[in-house]
């Protein structure tokens, strides 16, 4: 559910099979939540593009901003195959509301800049998005003015990872905190973002930008990368005794499921974490001259 807009994903292999389920999931929600204003169906393996990325199937108009923890997210849940903002992450932005104010926070892999905009509503000092595309960052531009958070362009930084962290790098840049929450798979000319093979790689380009004493969020939502295999990587990272595991985010029951609704097991085992987002806070130090 975003705001009075519910919707629905349709992953079936025949999606003429799917949408009798689909049919009948709206119906209920429907009946129950009366409130309900608009109704989108996501079809994954849907003939265009327009019924991958959704399609009205009740109501006139979807949703385009919700309020999570007092803060505005603009949304566009017909502009990917996704919705946009992703609900699995709403503790890291609970987090962020939590412990940044006065902070300085870098935003890699933004896409609409969520966890940054909750990094401006807790007052942190400056926020940077960076992302590969222009138009997910100007959804979060309108994150900011929904909030009246004032927008400096230099904040909203278009550009491939690889390269642009070495330019910040040039240049000086240090943050107190970095969120690290990469695509599970992107290639480029510039490089290749594989969570299944190259997370330690992507931490360790993003940690020469964290001041002293500072965070990585770091994210994977590998469906194929346990739990067990994750935070082995992490704790061999944390070999050289500059990182240091601070603190795991779960992920909210009402995305994972509940335990009594379960009906199959995991793909892989996410333990210690509660679902294959896996979220772990690191403490970044560096040697003192």
């Amino acid at each position: 559910l975003y705001g009075r807009t519910a919707v629905l994903h349709n992953y079936a292999s025949d999606p003429a099979e799917g949408l009798l389920l689909a049919t009948a999931a709206e119906g209920y929600l429907l009946e129950r939540l009366p409130w309900l204003q608009a109704v989108v169906l996501k079809t994954r393996n849907g003939e265009s593009d327009k019924a991958k990325q959704g399609q009205l199937t009740h109501g006139r108009t979807a949703d385009h901003w919700i309020r999570e923890h007092g803060v505005r997210y603009a949304i566009d849940l017909t502009m990917n195959q996704d919705a946009s903002l992703y609900l699995d992450t709403r503790q890291v932005r609970r987090w962020a509301l939590d412990h940044l104010a006065g902070q300085t926070v870098l935003n890699t892999f933004a896409y609409t800049g969520s966890l940054g905009v909750a990094a401006m509503a807790a007052g942190a000092q400056r926020v940077v998005h960076t992302d590969l595309n222009k138009r997910f960052l100007n959804m979060a531009k309108t994150s900011y003015t929904l909030n009246g958070f004032p927008i400096d362009k230099k904040a909203f930084q278009v550009g491939d990872f690889w390269p642009h962290m070495n330019r910040l790098k040039r240049a000086g840049e240090r943050f107190d905190c970095v969120f690290l929450d990469p695509p599970f798979f992107s290639q480029t000319e510039q490089g290749t973002v594989d969570l299944t093979e190259n997370m330690t790689r992507l931490i360790n380009k993003v940690r020469p930008l964290v001041n002293h004493n500072g965070r990585i969020v770091a994210i994977n939502n590998a469906l194929f990368v346990s739990g067990r295999d994750y935070m082995a990587e992490l704790e061999a990272l944390c070999a050289d005794g500059y990182v240091e595991i601070e603190q795991l985010l779960p992920v909210p029951a009402d995305f994972t499921g509940y335990t009594n609704t379960a009906v199959l097991d995991p793909i892989t085992d996410p333990t210690p974490f509660n679902h294959s987002t896996k979220i772990a806070i690191l403490k970044i130090y560096h040697k003192q001259r």
